[in-house]
């Protein structure tokens, strides 16, 4: 339990409105996206630095678990306090410090979503591409402690590749710089580098450089569907000898395109395979070509039908689609589990027949869909109720995705990240050789072990248990 005088002397640090203790606010930041909630004990919303410096020096002193919240929107647990303590929450560090064209860099705080970053470089002609499907909620630092994704990394790449310079709070209390504004810096450890994936493990962000390109002059996105996934996964394999590159490859496969269809219905054939999004961007010229080049592969690999949109109107139109994923999928039962896991791209096809045979011998609905374009399925196991059998059941058909993903030369996450959902399959892609230095690691910057506790190294669960919201959670 946090003392009285531990509560007076956060309050002394950030002021005493923005430390809480109320039942609600506890309970809002003591859950992400899973919807399992492990109470706080206070919320703490520091402004700088210095503040956040002062409550680690303060945690170690007391030995208090602290665990930072961006915008909560995970799907691993990754900002879940399992060891009660403090939530450290960065909604105040939402300040865009500076955006330079001639430098093409951003600097932005934590708390800056990806989405007014966004709108910000846009309307100066510029451009961020990572671009998660959470963009209007998820915040930079969440995007980056999780080197998060989305549909244009095809061509872009993840967060890690537009990340020039962190400043952050070690677990100790020490305030660090790492990296420039520069594009090219070989100077030092690339310390920065540490933090990009670290799930909030390693240390505090307070501060994003950012690199950032010129917007693209055009755009052309179409939407192909397929009589069967193979014709589209082989499409999608081929595509690196078509002598373009994609901004987006998204795959839907049958289940997830009937389930749009029961959701809001959009026209899309309901015996389709799969469908594919393209998009291609660029200057004008080279983009109308690899506009051509697009229809030209969906046709030869047995497209059933092409549109490709003709206005921003239809484009988003096609986009509507992806974006109705979750909330579609969400409705074919009880429990979703909600994992990525990534194989090569040309591994697909494998991938998604492995599939059909794990639905056919466990019974459950496995939707699967997103990235084609870089091997990163979003595949979901839907539960059909609650009970403890179903889930242990669950549990398996997750253990077995990840197995074959590894076993096709993947891992278990592109962009969502380990937390304490995928903890306990972490030695399926990881060596001990592998775990053991990063333990080390995490123990010479946290020796207190105080900073994200339960995530990752440890199974804080038993894996049927991920997932799995009681009745009568809460933190009353």
């Amino acid at each position: 339990m946090l003392t009285e005088d531990i509560l007076t002397r956060l309050e002394r640090i950030v002021g005493v409105e923005n430390v809480s203790t109320a039942p609600e606010r506890i309970a809002e930041y003591s859950q992400d996206a899973l919807k399992q909630i492990f109470c706080a004990e206070v919320i703490v919303s520091p402004r700088t630095a210095e503040e956040i410096a002062a409550i680690m020096k303060l945690a170690n002193e007391r030995r208090i678990a602290v665990t930072v919240r961006g915008g909560g929107v995970g799907y691993t647990g990754g900002a879940v306090p399992l060891r009660g303590g403090i939530v450290l929450a960065t909604d105040r560090m939402d300040r865009i410090l500076e955006i330079s064209g001639p430098d093409l860099v951003a600097i932005v705080e934590p708390g800056v979503t990806n989405y007014r970053l966004q709108e910000a470089v846009e309307a100066v002609g510029l451009f961020y591409p990572p671009d998660p499907s959470s963009w209007k909620e998820s915040y930079i630092g969440g995007n980056i402690a999780l080197n998060a994704g989305g549909p244009r990394c095809v061509k872009y790449g993840n967060t890690k590749q537009f990340v020039l310079g962190l400043d952050f709070v070690t677990p100790t209390g020490e305030i660090i710089r790492a990296g420039t504004r520069t594009p090219k810096n070989s100077t030092g450890f690339h310390l920065e580098s540490l933090l990009i994936g670290s799930e909030g493990m390693l240390g505090i962000i307070t501060r994003c450089i950012l690199r950032l390109l010129p917007k693209p002059k055009a755009r052309r996105t179409a939407l192909a569907i397929f009589a069967t996934a193979r014709d589209a996964c082989q499409c999608v394999a081929d595509f690196t000898s078509s002598g373009i590159l994609p901004v987006a490859l998204e795959l839907l496969d049958r289940i997830s395109i009937n389930a749009i269809e029961d959701y809001a219905p959009s026209g899309l054939p309901r015996d389709a395979g799969a469908l594919l999004i393209i998009e291609v961007d660029g200057l004008p010229e080279a983009v109308q070509r690899e506009a051509e080049i697009v229809r030209e592969m969906c046709l030869s690999h047995g497209a059933i039908r092409f549109k490709e949109a003709a206005n921003e109107v239809e484009a988003n139109a096609i986009w509507e689609v992806r974006r109705l994923m979750s909330p579609a999928v969400a409705r074919t039962g009880t429990i979703k589990l909600n994992h990525d896991a990534v194989v090569p791209r040309s591994r697909i096809p494998e991938m998604l027949e492995f599939l059909e045979g794990l639905h056919r011998r466990c019974g459950f609905l496995l939707p699967t869909f997103g990235h084609a374009g870089d091997g990163n399925l979003h595949i979901n196991v839907m539960l059909p109720d609650r009970e403890e059998a179903t889930r242990r059941r669950g549990a398996d058909a997750v253990r077995e995705i990840f197995q074959q993903a590894v076993a096709l030369g993947g891992t278990l996450s592109g962009e969502h990240g380990v937390g304490y959902a995928k903890a306990p399959y972490l030695s399926l892609a990881l060596t001990d050789e592998t775990l053991g230095l990063m333990k080390q690691i995490k123990k010479t910057l946290d020796p207190n072990g105080i900073l994200n506790p339960g995530k990752l190294f440890e199974a804080s669960l038993p894996p049927h248990e991920v997932g799995f919201v009681a009745a009568d959670q809460g933190c009353c």
